[in-house]
């Protein structure tokens, strides 16, 4: 066999290299259908504004990265001569990743964002953190993730909603007061809408000003069983943060008085702590490929938050996932992984048995 016979039979592709039916496309899909409840429910809780968001970050993702690619190949070159072929290539090498990114963009976005912030702020998302870096399975930091914190600092952007301490934050306004276990408010409040219960924390039906997809948790929670069903995501890994980051933060707040463990569900439901780790905190690029890497990647990640939260009093899931993607590469690094097949070395004593 010559050597370009054995050339043309190697397949190149970005890690991890695993051999299966399921491709990227199928992959990110799955992902796709399952924020389809969350954006669901965005509709019908914030109408208009929602579909804006979602139609204008979708659109813009996808036809930023169809213009970074088409520039790559040479779409323009030679007077636009083999425009044809270049739109042709992008077609069948498109694997949803940007539409993934636009979706989950939208969905965390607050329903007041303006268009043309939502447009910028999925165009930064693809271009300088996704495509800027070598396209899918390159990128360094969750992109829609980045978007977010990019519009948060260059338009100011409410953090949202955001139960800490038993006090409910609302975008910049404070609200002094405490949430029972049964959703009631105790203290006085300086702000006219209700502290919303435990069930409308749920159902998402008591926080207007909240992120849009962030919400529903009964939505999020019907995508986070699809993807396990589905094996896209393992089944503890947004439990492990979200159970710890609840924890953490009644233990943050009984640092002030005693320890009510009945605070617990209030700050798991609120501020967008569930959906961060279903949909952001599992991204496979921007995540640690082993068990043991994974483990330590959530529960800093769960801590991290809490402690943020505690003492920010805004979300910040958005900061904190970039945060532990950055040291992603570290914790891969010296938390090194079995090589597939690997069988320990017997000992001296083992082997003369």
């Amino acid at each position: 066999m010559t050597a370009e016979q054995t050339k043309s039979q190697i397949s190149v592709s970005v890690p991890p290299h695993v051999r299966g039916r399921r491709t990227t496309r199928t992959i990110m899909l799955d992902v796709a259908i399952a924020l389809v409840p969350s954006a669901v429910a965005a509709l019908v809780f914030f109408q208009l504004y929602a579909l804006m968001l979602l139609l204008v970050c979708v659109a813009g993702a996808v036809a930023a990265e169809f213009v970074c690619y088409f520039i790559a190949k040479g779409g323009f070159a030679k007077k636009c001569k083999n425009a044809g072929e270049v739109v042709k290539s992008w077609a069948r090498q498109f694997d949803c990743t940007s539409v993934v990114t636009g979706l989950i963009l939208a969905l965390i976005l607050p329903a007041y964002t303006k268009w043309y912030e939502a447009l910028l702020g999925s165009v930064f998302a693809i271009v300088l953190v996704k495509m800027l870096f070598g396209g899918t399975g390159k990128n360094l930091v969750n992109p829609a993730a980045a978007g977010r914190v990019f519009l948060f600092i260059s338009f100011s952007l409410s953090a949202g909603a955001l139960l800490t301490d038993g006090v409910l934050t609302t975008g910049s306004t404070y609200l002094s007061g405490t949430l029972l276990a049964g959703g009631s408010l105790s203290g006085s409040a300086s702000y006219a809408e209700p502290v919303p219960t435990l069930l409308q924390l749920f159902l998402g039906n008591g926080v207007a000003t909240a992120a849009i997809g962030e919400t529903c948790k009964l939505a999020i929670l019907i995508g986070y069983l699809y993807l396990v069903i589905r094996k896209v995501i393992k089944w503890w890994q947004p439990i492990l943060c979200i159970a710890l980051s609840g924890f953490v933060s009644v233990c943050l707040a009984a640092t002030g008085g005693t320890f009510d463990i009945t605070l617990f569900p209030g700050y798991c439901l609120s501020g967008g702590l569930v959906f961060g780790a279903v949909f952001m905190a599992t991204d496979y690029v921007t995540s640690p490929k082993g068990v043991w890497g994974q483990l330590v990647y959530y529960i800093a990640l769960a801590v991290l938050t809490a402690v943020l939260r505690h003492f920010t009093h805004i979300e910040v899931m958005s900061f904190t996932i970039l945060l532990m993607n950055l040291l992603t590469p570290l914790i891969d690094t010296y938390i090194v992984r079995k090589p597939f097949g690997y069988k320990r070395e017997k000992r001296a004593k083992e082997a003369k048995k």
